[in-house]
């Protein structure tokens, strides 16, 4: 040949293609991986639901509130109106 030794060469091309073969056979999910997911996508519908949930909450105890404040302040006029009635 040409006084170069193709060896190493040779070498090295069947170690990288060892190597890109393997990151290929990688790819294949086992069962932890499987289950890694479902749990991962149980976790983000929970929160979601969670989520929802607590805006729902939320709604309801703004309502709540303004209905007690509405309640109050009608019971401050009556209270108001009783003490002036009563100073005349």
């Amino acid at each position: 040949m040409n006084g170069i030794d193709q060896r190493p060469h040779l070498a090295l091309l069947l170690a990288a293609a060892l190597a890109t073969g393997g990151l290929y056979g990688c790819k294949q999910e086992g069962p932890a991986e499987t289950a890694g997911k479902k749990i991962d996508n149980a976790v983000e519908k929970t929160g979601e639901v969670l989520e929802k949930a607590g805006e729902k909450t939320g709604d309801a105890l703004e309502k709540a509130g303004e209905k007690t404040g509405d309640a109050l302040e009608k019971a401050g006029e009556k209270i108001e109106d009783t003490v002036k009635s009563e100073k005349k």
